[in-house]
């Protein structure tokens, strides 16, 4: 046996010879094993200061993972403060609405299965009587087949054919024994039967034989019914889908094509970790679950049509959803037993009856479970984008047939496309309508929107003016608006196809900065904005505009910079995307609004014929409320609905005969001077827009500041002002 005092001689020994070999220093292991034991177990906070940063010289080291890691993090109440709870009641339980229309489809199902079967109850009584002799002899044969023990018969036939002689007769004599006692209870039933019988036609009353001799015959016309032809039919042909289960889901995931779930897969792992069961939620299933380190939603979205193959489901029953306060690797799958387009819709409240407030939500239409989803048109601007023949122009008109369901409300409403689609709202209550885009239409929009920009200024002045305990908030409210002598009543201006507007040569710029304006600041005053575009990029929605709209519909776009103009900047990376719409999605779009993330939304249909019922209930209670005004009662906008001034002459009086070349700031100051309650406010781009229309160009006008400094600023000459002037006068129709 080696004693252990020989290894640390040979080893003390290797050591002097490297050393005295190498000129080296030596290191003893059992003193720097022990000090990077003692560096791995000291944390980054041990330092004296409590910093936790390494020592200057760099040797502290920290161990990215020890042996036995301690747990961090909250503790078990803190955890139980950041739980999310899960409704006790379900949702559908919690809403009057909801649970009312789901009332009614129940009662709607059975009655209409009830009285179905009812008309055909004759038919199914005939069908079994006729069938009830094949019921009788189907039923005597089974009775004998059963006394004769016929359904061992194979097996003593199989002892014969073995030759098993010990077999056969052990069967044979089971089979006797039950013979025998099978025989003796068809006696007695046969017996009891007929006694039964005998009874009933002796001692029954008719009515009572009636019904005994029916039961029996519809018992034994059951019995004799063919396998292929029911006698009852079905009232009601429900959706036949399958049933969601964590195996279709995985295999639909592992049939995406991406690599971090099955490489998971192909090791034996699931490659999605399911949160919660899966469980019905409205007219579908609902899987929710984290996806692979690494995978996103976005990924999953991408996908969809391949997902909706997996799952072996049409593609509008296939919804994944990311959750908004989750992880980006959160999915929510839900998979709905019908395709959202085609799934039968509840009857939308105000389609023929109701009234509307503004200032309260109301349902414009269901998610893909079936649930009402509502917007407030007060207090937003809206842009609605999509590529054409999917629906915008429809859904642009039921909100301003929404609006036109409150008395209140001042409509204007501009169809820049001219076929009349927006017609039924115009026709009925609308104060200012145009259908089309020829210049004098445009020249119509230009002098209401300029109106609509002074409007705008009076209410900031009277919601400025009024005491804050009618006011408190500073914005129009419904008890503001039934005050009839504040003239603060909701008006809404909706306009299909707005690129038309911001690309006009001569007023797009001033259209442009108007609705900007009134985007930005209408809101508040009651003014809402609703522009609808089938091309929505910068020049269709400007920046301005897009930017600071608050509610934001999106049908079917085609790429990634429609997307984000209409929904937002980076929503297409979000997950956000209405290019995964299919060309039979009409109707359906992504919608957000409402203080909610963007949601999924079919919108309410509403043909042209219901359209114009609506229309024609909502001029009816505007008559008798008396608030149908201007263009629904055949009166033409006043001339000085424009601008009651001449601005070039107004310029020109300010701008005097030695001053060559002027700021435009300037121009504005003395303007507001001149006259305040036209141009108050009025500053040097409010010129320029204003003399665009005319032909006048900006410039860089070098000028002295009233500190007399030397400066260059955006101007104009007087020689173009004259200029345009001149061309106005050889034209006298000009503006």
């Amino acid at each position: 046996m080696k004693h252990p005092d020989d290894d640390n001689e040979l080893f003390n020994r290797l050591e002097a010879e490297m050393s005295a070999d190498s000129g080296g220093e030596v290191v003893d292991l059992d003193k720097a094993r022990s000090a990077r034991a003692e560096s791995g177990d000291r944390s980054p906070d041990s330092n004296p200061d409590g910093s936790g940063a390494e020592s200057a010289d760099g040797s502290a080291r920290v161990m990215v993972d020890q042996s036995a890691p301690t747990a961090t993090g909250p503790g078990y109440l803190g955890r139980l403060a950041g739980a999310r709870r899960r409704s006790v009641v379900p949702e559908w339980l919690r809403s009057t609405a909801e649970l009312r229309t789901a009332a009614g489809w129940v009662a709607r199902h059975y009655a209409h299965a009830a009285g179905y079967h009812a008309l055909r109850a004759p038919v199914y009584a005939a069908r079994l009587a006729l069938q009830a002799p094949t019921g009788a002899a189907k039923f005597v044969g089974g009775t004998m087949r059963w006394v004769a023990d016929r359904e061992g018969e194979p097996v003593r036939l199989a002892a014969v054919r073995r030759e098993d002689a010990a077999e056969y007769l052990k069967l044979s004599r089971q089979r006797d024994g039950r013979v025998r006692l099978r025989t003796l209870v068809a006696v007695l039933g046969m017996f009891t039967g007929l006694a039964t019988a005998l009874a009933l036609y002796v001692l029954a009353p008719t009515w009572l034989q009636v019904v005994s001799v029916s039961a029996l015959v519809m018992a034994l016309g059951s019995h004799g019914r063919q396998a292929d032809a029911p006698v009852i039919h079905r009232a009601v042909e429900l959706p036949k889908a399958v049933k969601l289960t964590s195996d279709i889901v995985l295999r639909a995931l592992g049939s995406l094509g991406i690599p971090a779930i099955n490489q998971a897969q192909g090791k034996g792992r699931d490659g999605f970790e399911f949160t919660a069961p899966i469980t019905r939620d409205g007219p579908g299933w609902r899987a929710e679950g984290n996806l692979p380190f690494g995978v996103t939603v976005t990924d999953i979205i991408e996908r969809r049509e391949r997902l909706a193959s997996g799952l072996r489901r049409p593609l509008g029953c296939v919804w994944p959803e990311a959750v908004a306060d989750e992880h980006t690797g959160r999915l929510v799958l839900w998979v709905g037993d019908q395709d959202m387009s085609k799934a039968k819709k509840p009857t939308w409240p105000l389609l023929k009856s109701g009234s509307v407030d503004l200032f309260k939500p109301v349902a414009f239409g269901t998610d893909q479970r079936g649930r009402w989803v509502e917007i407030t048109l007060m207090y937003i601007a809206a842009v609605i984008g999509a590529i054409p023949r999917m629906g915008k122009t429809f859904l642009l008109r039921l909100l301003l047939l929404i609006a036109a369901l409150d008395p209140r409300a001042e409509l204007h409403t501009y169809d820049l496309k001219g076929t009349g689609d927006l017609d039924p709202v115009g026709n009925a209550v609308s104060y200012r309508h145009r259908a089309g885009d020829e210049e004098e239409d445009i020249e119509y929009a230009v002098r209401d929107l300029r109106a609509l920009r002074e409007e705008l200024r009076r209410r900031a002045k009277m919601i400025r003016t009024l005491p804050r305990d009618i006011c408190p908030e500073s914005k129009v409210t419904s008890q503001l608006a039934n005050m009839a002598s504040l003239g603060l009543h909701p008006i809404v201006v909706g306009v299909d196809e707005c690129q038309v507007w911001f690309e006009h040569d001569k007023y797009g710029k001033e259209l442009e900065e108007i609705c900007t304006d009134l985007v930005k600041r209408g809101p508040a005053t009651g003014i809402v904005l609703l522009l609808a575009t089938q091309r929505p990029d910068a020049k269709a929605l400007p920046t301005g505009i897009s930017a600071n709209a608050s509610a934001r519909f999106c049908l079917k776009v085609m790429g990634q910079l429609e997307n984000d103009m209409v929904l937002g900047t980076s929503a297409y990376k979000r997950g956000v995307r209405a290019t995964m719409f299919s060309w039979a999605d009409k109707g359906i779009h992504y919608f957000i609004g409402e203080g909610a993330d963007a949601r999924i939304v079919g919108s309410v249909y509403v043909d042209a014929p219901a359209a114009e019922a609506i229309g024609a209930r909502a001029r009816k209670a505007r008559e008798l409320a008396g608030t149908l005004s201007g263009y629904a009662l055949g009166e033409s906008p006043e001339e000085s609905a424009g601008p009651a001034y001449d601005l070039l002459a107004d310029v020109a009086a300010v701008v005097p005969e030695k001053e060559e070349r002027v700021w435009n700031e300037r121009i504005a100051a003395r303007l507001a001077e001149l006259r305040p309650d036209v141009y108050g406010g009025w500053k040097g781009e409010n010129v320029t827009s204003a003399l665009k229309p005319h032909g006048i160009k900006t410039r860089d006008v070098a000028g002295t500041t009233d500190d007399g400094t030397r400066t260059t600023r955006r101007g104009i000459t007087r020689a173009d002002l004259l200029k345009a002037i001149a061309e106005r006068s050889e034209k006298p129709g000009a503006a």
